[in-house]
């Protein structure tokens, strides 16, 4: 039986009341079978995969009562799938085209992204056993078909679909999971037990290229573990970057702050500002007769990141500037009136003057401390200039709408 890629019509059999949720049951198995993608996930996870979407939130195919759509099929058309391509017939358990990858997460440095590292790691992977060749039976020992399943890899399971109608699946067989057949403990392998494989240790080496971003995946094609009949997978390394205490990357460029004294803000400066990821010191001399003022950047260009793929470009370097005033110390070292004659005057009085002015103690504090201190509602205070009372919970507040006497409101005495 073969199907065109046109949407399957509703059967048209109004005196079955069944028909409707038949017809369902049959478009969802044909919405599995039909793409190579479902199908996959079908063969790989099942009904349980189907019903979460292959684990990429795909459709919901629940309404199907766990049911398998080839059986569906078979129940509804009384045939097999074979000429639909998609008959699991004798199933021997999950077809799979390579083995499992192995996803694993790998710390690096900034460093490392800048310059390019080689790493090499001893690592335990399983491998085809080499006595057995991969069939986990000792010389020319045979297996013999599962008991259980008959020799199917899989058993029948019934399922209630709904009331008075009950339907039926296949599940992989518990006792040989899934292939039919079971090597008796005498006629196991005895290096590998009768498991197919063996654990082996290896040495391998993984290149982190320049300019490689955080996230990134570096893949050692056919490094996972093997298995009889399929090749290997592959192992995954996810790169993830440490937090460095000087430079912050945003895609090619980087971004610092360097401390300079105000000596050089007011007056410019030549030396090497930063130390950069490759050791190299970076020399920088600021324009004569510039002021740098506090939150000033500068940009270096060239100084940034390799760009991956293409190490000899580079992003930029941004560098922020913070001035370091001097020490109180260093006042009681130099002529406070010869610097006052030197640095630009100081504001004038304001003008006109306010008529009431008030001298208030100096004190530091830390703004900081200021802005993490929530305002609480609940505490008020009295203003004495104005007569009102701010802040307070709800009920301390009067409405004179609210006075049920209609009394004018008492004035307060001047």
């Amino acid at each position: 039986m073969t199907f065109s890629g046109s949407p399957l019509l509703p059967p048209k059999n109004p005196d079955d009341p069944s028909a409707h949720q038949r017809f369902q049951e049959m478009a969802s198995a044909y919405e599995i079978l039909s793409t190579s993608d479902t199908r996959e996930i079908y063969d790989m996870y099942g009904m349980e995969g189907m019903s979460r979407g292959g684990g990429g939130g795909g459709p919901d195919f629940g309404g199907m009562g766990g049911m398998d759509p080839a059986d569906i099929f078979a129940e509804l058309f009384g045939a097999s799938m074979g000429g639909f391509g998609f008959d699991h017939g004798p199933s021997r358990g999950p077809r799979r085209s390579k083995g499992q990858d192995s996803n694993i997460p790998y710390e690096v440095t900034l460093e490392d992204l800048y310059n390019g590292k080689t790493v090499k790691m001893n690592m335990e992977k399983e491998v085809v056993c080499g006595i057995c060749k991969g069939s986990g039976a000792k010389g020319s020992a045979k297996p013999k078909p599962c008991v259980k399943c008959e020799g199917k890899g899989w058993t029948t399971v019934t399922t209630a679909l709904g009331p008075s109608r009950l339907g039926t699946h296949r599940a992989m067989c518990s006792e040989c999971e899934g292939h039919g057949e079971k090597l008796r403990e005498k006629d196991r392998c005895k290096k590998c037990k009768g498991n197919k494989t063996v654990k082996d240790k290896t040495r391998q080496e993984i290149y982190i290229e320049r300019g490689m971003a955080d996230r990134q995946r570096v893949v050692l094609a056919g490094g996972g573990d093997e298995e009889p009949g399929i090749p290997p997978g592959d192992v995954i390394f996810t790169l993830k970057t440490r937090p460095h205490e000087s430079f912050e990357r945003s895609g090619n460029d980087l971004l610092t702050t360097v401390h300079i004294t105000l000596s050089e803000a007011l007056l410019g400066f030549s030396r090497i500002l930063i130390t950069h990821l490759d050791g190299r010191g970076v020399h920088v001399s600021s324009p004569a007769g510039k002021i740098l003022k506090p939150g000033d950047s500068i940009i270096l260009r060239g100084e940034g990141m390799p760009v991956y793929k293409n190490p000899d470009q580079k992003g930029n370097l941004y560098v922020m500037l913070e001035i370091d005033m001097p020490e109180e110390s260093w006042l009681k070292t130099i002529d406070t009136k010869a610097l006052a004659g030197l640095l630009p005057p100081k504001k004038p009085e304001m003008d006109p003057k306010p008529a009431v002015v008030d001298e208030v103690p100096f004190e530091e504090s830390d703004i900081v401390d200021v802005r993490a201190t929530p305002f609480n509602a609940s505490s008020s205070f009295f203003d004495h200039a104005s007569g009102f009372q701010f802040g307070g919970d709800e009920e301390d507040w009067e409405d004179d709408e609210d006075d049920d006497d209609g009394a004018e409101p008492e004035c307060r005495p001047q």
